[in-house]
């Protein structure tokens, strides 16, 4: 976590800190170590904190509203499929967060909004990418055509945003020589986690400052670390009102601060679709079956293909189905 707070804030250097963030994580965990033995009862394969802990979890996601968005228009691109704006916001730490804003080709608004989570190692762009590993193309398609806008950032460090690793890819590996290694690792697997969902939680923010986008009807796709981040935003943020989530990797552990089995609560009774390949090393079928039998939502859906984590681009029809249905 960087503390300092510079003079004049860049891409690179936070523009505003928040001395809260490291107490809030402090009281999350001491009150996960005290309700550790009253944990919820779960299915077998499923650990998760109690509920006290869980809400001092959430916590860790809150954001201060009154920082201003700064939000500005940077580029607009015609494409074949709608109206594409490249959009820049102030995120909670004060870095710069870039994203892409697009808009069906046809219909009146206001449109519904699905929101657009890509996995570690992409960015927005994923989403503009034909046969990727995501099938992100196919999805934001399905998704313009069933008369959503969408709107898709880029995580912490990826994307346009690598500057804040150094210019060092999430997964860049390198030999062990001194000279040759970068400087990366400012910020954990978890605090990406975090703070991406963070951001798109002042995404959302801006959203509803737009006069096209209707916020009473906010949905979330999200695939991969996208998937896992799925389950954060909509149970932290109470304005997403649907989501689906696909190839959301298992965390065994309640105790990080990323496991998704930890904000069933606040998804409580909205809408959820969980997408997952039976192969998938990354969750297991147990642990699957096992997070979805925890949620309270009112539908809920879980689909499997006889597939690894990269799934058959046949997942995209039940997506955006099912955010047809619920938005």
């Amino acid at each position: 976590m960087l503390t300092r707070s510079p003079t004049t804030p860049s891409p690179t250097s936070p523009m505003q800190v928040e001395p809260a963030f490291r107490s809030r994580l402090t009281t999350a965990l001491l009150a996960a170590l005290l309700s550790a033995s009253v944990a919820c009862a779960e299915p077998p394969g499923l650990e998760r904190l109690g509920e006290e802990a869980c809400r001092a979890l959430t916590g860790l996601y809150d954001y201060d509203a009154t920082i201003p968005l700064e939000a500005r228009i940077v580029e607009r691109k015609e494409l074949n499929d709608g109206l594409r704006e490249k959009i820049v916001l102030r995120g909670v730490q004060g870095f710069l967060v870039p994203g892409y804003l697009q808009l069906p080709a046809t219909g009146d608004g206001p449109f519904a909004c699905v929101l657009l989570l890509h996995g570690w190692s992409g960015s927005k762009d994923s989403w503009y990418q034909d046969g990727n590993y995501i099938s992100g193309g196919d999805a934001r398609r399905a998704l313009l055509e069933a008369g959503f806008a969408v709107l898709a950032l880029d995580a912490q460090c990826h994307g346009d945003r690598i500057a804040q690793n150094d210019f060092a890819p999430v997964n860049h590996h390198v030999d062990d020589s001194a000279e040759s290694q970068p400087r990366k690792g400012y910020f954990s697997r978890e605090d990406i986690y975090v703070q991406t969902t963070r951001d798109y939680r002042r995404a959302i923010d801006y959203l509803l400052s737009r006069t096209e986008i209707d916020g009473e009807r906010i949905g979330v796709l999200g695939y991969s670390m996208g998937g896992t981040q799925a389950f954060l935003l909509t149970g932290v943020d109470p304005r997403v009102k649907a989501a689906v989530a696909v190839a959301a990797p298992a965390e065994r552990s309640k105790w990080t601060i990323v496991a998704p089995q930890n904000f069933v609560d606040g998804i409580g009774k909205r809408p959820l679709l969980s997408i997952y390949g039976r192969q998938d090393a990354m969750c297991p079928v147990p642990f699957a079956e096992a997070l979805h039998a925890s949620l309270e939502s009112e539908p809920k859906q879980q689909i499997f293909f006889d597939a690894e984590h990269r799934l058959p681009a046949d997942y995209v029809p039940h997506a955006a189905a099912w955010l047809k249905k619920h938005l």
